[in-house]
């Protein structure tokens, strides 16, 4: 029978039942007593210098309480990036300062270059429009090559070139990796693009700054994955505001897929204008203004080369990679086409020699940072796309090539810096056998084509690490910031517990799973332990949620804590049985004492703990409340194998996804349906990103595809029913959950399985495609196909 409460259990998510019935509190819901409101002016063009701005007629306008520009902030930090990246020479990144409001110059079309606060959003936009700008257009710099070519302008003058930083992981000496490529009896060599894509949360980001005179207290309430970062950016770098003058407030948000992890120039701007107006300000994006102002994901262009044995086994592997910044540092961007990404170019497979070069460049493009996965989605895509490739180069089985080479051994040093503690890649693919009925595929491709129709399959299996860490590790790689988590378990008198966490949920179902794990650990009802979480003003310090992290370090931090209350309250209990407390068992919500009949209830050693009476505690202080913080001592490691069938139209060059399998390995899970949702939200954004979406700009440096016009969002219809198994389990060794992370794995695996799939079917339907980049819209599979 399946568990109906604790850990393993599958209860509705709580949180949705205010969701459902429009309950819920979004940023865009709040409205402070007398607040403004604020259009941005934009850049329309890529690269400009700043002639002249005049904005007096514009002041004069009716509702218009004040136009700030980037004279303003001639005196205010910029906007910092979270992580130094050094190149492979030991220089640090070329690191540009990031203007709340462009000061001189914009770089990418969006670039806010004016601020009109007033009484409504109409009236501030109808004064932007107002305000006389003459911009010297400068050329764009939309292509990454072309940026890097001696002659190109330089987009930020003060840098030396358009050039980040090059950067090398894994084999540093040239001639040993070119050796082992010489010595190999096949080399499979790929050139791909992983595009440039836009997140789309259902919520665009909005910002409500507050200012108290009384008080002299900042209030800003955002969309934000990780409001204590927001709080301690802001004021350390960017407005220099005393920390404990700013709340930061993160209420319910609508989905951010990492669009929401960084510091903006609109949070800062907001939390600054509330004080210079001496009113509230809010501004709420349009979707058309988050397509030119929330950072991209993805942009890679990347050759990769792969060399085998004369038995087929790995022996090398190197890619060059041009990973592209945008026009800015955001705040974590430098990480993630380095150490989020070249750390996980071992995958699954004992390959002895890996080189990983990465060049990061700057172009007048929006910024580009962490989008769901971050850097894992394009390591897999490279090495499951050329490990595919070598496959049929050889006249080999896919599968098998794959289990021939998948590491066993664990732990497991890899050649790019990871150890991978546990895991079993040939038992996710046996799942995966048998969920995706491969047995049956064969008369499935036969009926496909009765029907005049390709049909191909398409399997990739992919590792990723999860909850980054540790601190010191980290740090030492660049990270600006410690990486471990906090949570505070606070029981009441009556025996209800309010669990304060500094992880931020957004759709992850943190309401409804964190109480599982409390719930288990004491033996009572999950109702009675409710999750604080989002405002700085009640929770500890904390990191936030991405990178698949929550459970496996807040919920450790968790973890921690009720230990400790459980330490304590066996204290109590001990007391008031007259017993020792070596001798007190917990139990479904009861202490025993072991070996009697003596027992007290949760609720009663609760009330003693604030309410003593005639039972002095002695020694011990009153009150039942705990805090731990949790540095993980190293990354988890969740890993799986993916199954795709489609369906190929030779006429049109339609792809109709016909199935889809996934077996995961999480290590242990605290709620399988949730389990099963992310990992569904996550195979339909990698659907999106295999058939569908790319965000454009033409050789101007014009976004092509700044609406959902011209930007193709998955639909209902698009992504088919899926098969989810998660039954393989290797528990992490290193957290006392066990747990490895599930929020990105769909999200990684899904778009190489799709892409092999097309490239079967086209290849067993007599067309000599060795591949295609994404998206794989029809026009790029039919004239694939007819050329």
């Amino acid at each position: 029978m399946p568990k109906d409460h604790g850990i393993g259990a599958s209860p509705k998510r709580r949180e949705d039942v205010r969701f459902l019935t429009g309950a819920g509190n979004y940023t865009d819901d709040i409205n402070v007593a007398g607040q403004a409101y604020v259009h941005f002016l934009r850049s329309d063009v890529a690269h400009a210098r700043i002639k002249s701005l005049d904005t007096s007629a514009a002041e004069a306008m009716p509702g218009v309480v004040k136009i700030f520009t980037g004279a303003d902030f001639a005196g205010v930090g910029g906007l910092p990036c979270g992580w130094q990246v050094t190149d492979r020479h030991g220089a640090p990144m070329q690191e540009p300062p990031h203007p709340i409001l462009a000061q001189g110059k914009v770089r990418h079309v969006g670039d806010p270059i004016a601020a009109v606060v007033a009484d409504t959003y109409e009236q501030a936009r109808d004064a932007a429009e107002a305000i006389e700008l003459d911009l010297e257009e400068l050329p764009a710099l939309v292509d990454m090559k072309a940026a890097l070519s001696p002659d190109a302008p330089k987009l930020h003058e003060d840098l030396t070139s358009n050039l980040c930083y090059d950067w090398v992981l894994g084999e540093t000496d040239d001639s040993v990796i070119d050796k082992a490529f010489a010595d190999a009896a096949h080399v499979t060599t790929l050139e791909l693009t992983n595009q440039r894509l836009v997140a789309n949360p259902m919520e665009p980001r909005v910002a409500v700054g507050e200012y108290n005179r009384g008080t002299q207290d900042y209030t800003l309430y955002t969309t934000s994955q990780n409001p204590h970062v927001i709080r301690l950016l802001m004021c350390a770098f960017v407005l220099g505001l005393p920390e404990h003058k700013v709340r930061v407030v993160a209420p319910d948000v609508g989905g951010g897929f990492g669009t929401k992890i960084f510091h903006y120039a609109e949070e800062a701007f907001c939390t600054f204008a509330a004080k210079a107006c001496n009113r509230p300000v809010k501004w709420t994006a349009s979707r058309t203004e988050a397509f030119m102002s929330d950072a991209h994901g993805r942009d890679h262009v990347t050759k990769i080369e792969l060399a085998l044995d004369a038995d087929n086994n790995f022996t090398a592997l190197r890619t060059n990679t041009l990973a592209n910044m945008g026009a800015y540092l955001s705040t974590f961007s430098s990480s993630v086409p380095t150490w989020l990404h070249g750390t996980l170019m071992a995958g699954n497979y004992k390959t002895p020699c890996i080189q990983v070069n990465v060049k990061a460049v700057f172009t007048s493009t929006v910024p580009v940072d962490a989008y769901r996965g971050a850097g894992r989605p394009e390591a897999t895509f490279q090495i499951e796309r050329v490990i595919d490739m070598a496959a049929r180069e050889l006249g080999v089985d896919p599968i098998a090539l794959r289990r021939q080479n998948f590491i066993t051994q664990f732990p497991y040093d890899t050649p790019v810096a990871l150890t991978y503690d546990t895991g079993d890649y040939n038992a996710t693919m046996d799942k995966l056998e048998v969920a995706a009925d491969l047995a049956g595929f064969a008369a499935r491709r036969a009926q496909s084509e009765k029907n005049g129709k390709l049909r191909g399959l398409g399997i990739n299996s992919y590792i990723e690490a999860c909850g980054i860490a540790p601190s010191n590790i980290v740090g030492m790689l660049g990270a600006r910031a410690g990486l471990y988590d906090a949570a505070t378990v606070r029981v009441n008198a009556t025996g209800s517990i309010s669990v304060m966490v500094g992880a931020h949920s957004h759709g992850q179902g943190h309401e409804t799973a964190f109480p599982q794990v409390v719930a288990e650990m004491i033996g009572i009802d999950e109702s009675m332990i409710e999750i604080v979480h989002g405002d700085t003003s009640k929770i500890p310090f904390g990191m936030g949620t991405y990178g698949s992290r929550s459970l496996a370090v807040c919920g450790s931090a968790m973890v921690r804590a009720t230990e400790k209350i459980i330490n304590k309250a066996k204290k109590i209990a001990a007391h008031l049985m007259e017993a020792s407390e070596a001798d007190i068992e917990l139990k479904d919500g009861m202490f025993s004492v072991v070996g009697t009949d003596k027992s007290v209830a949760w609720g009663d050693v609760t009330l003693t703990a604030y309410v003593p009476h005639n039972f002095p505690l002695e020694e011990i202080e009153p009150g039942l409340e705990e805090t731990a913080f949790y540095d993980p001592a190293n990354f988890t490691y969740p890993a799986g194998a993916y199954a795709c069938e489609v369906e190929v139209d030779p006429e049109t060059g339609k792809v109709t996804i016909e199935r889809f399998s996934a077996a995961d390995d999480f290590g242990n899970i605290i709620n399988p349906m949730i389990v099963d949702g992310q990992v569904h939200g996550g195979i339909g954004q990698g659907i999106g990103q295999a058939l569908l979406e790319g965000c454009v700009y033409d050789d101007n440096g014009q976004l092509l595809s700044g609406s959902y016009m011209d930007y193709a969002m998955p639909r209902a219809d698009d992504v088919p029913f899926y098969t989810v198994d998660h039954s393989s389990q290797t528990p992490c060794t290193h957290n006392p959950l066990g747990v490895k992370g599930c929020g990105e794995a769909g999200a990684i695996g899904s778009p190489p399985a799709v892409v092999n799939a097309v490239i079967d079917a086209l290849q067993s339907g007599g067309h000599a495609v060795k591949h295609i980049d994404m998206p794989m819209s029809p026009s790029r599979v039919w004239t694939a196909m007819n050329s």
